[in-house]
């Protein structure tokens, strides 16, 4: 990273809201000119980070890229994942999902396909930490993968992932379901979310513990709010969606319970615009908290994954103008809030 840049990113943060750590590109040029759909884990060795990369989405050359915290630096990003298929036709890639489960070795899910309607999911593993991958196999039918955001694995070692499909007939055309693994990721089950015929049309699912056996799912929807759903049962069966008081643009959003139970979820917090890109918090997943702004000019800040590290602190990355991908590192403990009530944004909270 650049002298210049990295003078930017320190006189940015003189100033910084509560909480905020750090802020950094993890690139700066690339072979690609455009970005999109960022996720983000931690292993043994350090942080990986993933996007979908090339001319534009839907393109044909958009593949996998992937890149390494090693040290504090940023590797150079490398191609990990292509749309090449037997005959030599190239078809787009979509939506990379990185997940390390407790025993075994790091995966990344990935979609193929000319278009969301019609992609499948793809699957590769590494054993040493997202330096070389495997040869990629394909999900089985009907399992999509974790669609954009990270899996859950609850204590007695069960995977459960938040998946959805598009252009199903009859309506709604988008539609949470869960997949769910008792094998380590070996073989998944679908689970139906329920929903209404003329409910709202829901995509791209993050998975909360609230404690016990229970769990909570939110996400995007086309209805102007994100979706909430609740399981009793460690994500067996899950009751229907519900609209919650918070705004959605139709964007990509992710969420985490942290390791005391709050839960954090960053999101576009407006109903219009994928700017701005917020933080906020929550003891029980329903009433939040505004606790943060991470962009707020104009221009599009989109499609953000979120996690805790062993060392307590919260990552996120996220889509920066389709140009690059953006890191940003939060303290959760020196985060403040102010209610968000009736799902507006408290005027003067980081703006």
């Amino acid at each position: 990273m650049s002298f210049v840049l990295n003078l930017m990113i320190a006189s940015s943060l003189i100033n910084a809201p509560p909480g905020l750590v750090k802020t950094e590109f993890i690139y700066e040029t690339a072979p690609f000119p455009s970005c999109h759909a960022t996720t983000i884990v931690e292993t043994r060795d350090g942080l990986v980070a993933a996007w979908f990369g090339g001319t534009e989405e839907r393109n044909p050359d958009v593949g996998i890229w992937t890149s390494r915290l090693t040290n504090g630096v940023w590797s150079v990003p490398v191609e990990v994942a292509t749309g090449v298929q037997p005959d030599g036709k190239r078809l787009p890639c979509w939506n990379p999902v990185l997940f390390q489960p407790a025993n075994g070795p790091l995966m990344l899910f990935y979609k193929v396909g000319p278009s969301p309607s019609t992609w499948w999911g793809m699957r590769r593993d590494s054993t040493d930490h997202g330096k070389t991958w495997t040869h990629a196999t394909r999900l089985p039918d009907g399992i999509v993968g974790p669609v954009k955001n990270k899996p859950v694995q609850l204590r007695d070692g069960t995977i459960v992932s938040g998946s959805s499909l598009e252009g199903l007939k009859p309506a709604p055309s988008w539609q949470v379901h869960m997949e769910r693994s008792t094998d380590g990721g070996l073989t998944w089950k679908k689970i139906v979310v329920p929903v209404a015929n003329n409910g709202p049309g829901s995509i791209q699912p993050s998975i909360l513990t609230l404690g016990g056996n229970r769990l909570m799912a939110v996400g995007r929807t086309r209805a102007g709010a994100l979706f909430s759903t609740e399981s009793g049962d460690n994500g067996q069966t899950w009751g229907s969606l519900g609209l919650t008081d918070l705004p959605n643009p139709n964007s990509g959003t992710d969420a985490v319970t942290l390791k005391d139970g709050t839960h954090i979820l960053v999101y576009n917090h407006s109903r219009l615009s994928r700017s701005p890109l917020n933080i906020a918090i929550s003891r029980d997943g329903k009433q939040w908290g505004a606790a943060l702004v991470l962009e707020s000019e104009p221009g599009e800040y989109s499609y953000p994954a979120i996690i805790q590290t062993s060392d307590g602190l919260v990552h996120v990355t996220y889509t920066w103008k389709r140009l690059r991908v953006k890191h940003a590192v939060i303290d959760p403990r020196k985060l403040d809030f102010k209610p968000i009530i009736d799902g507006k944004w408290p005027i003067g909270k980081n703006d």
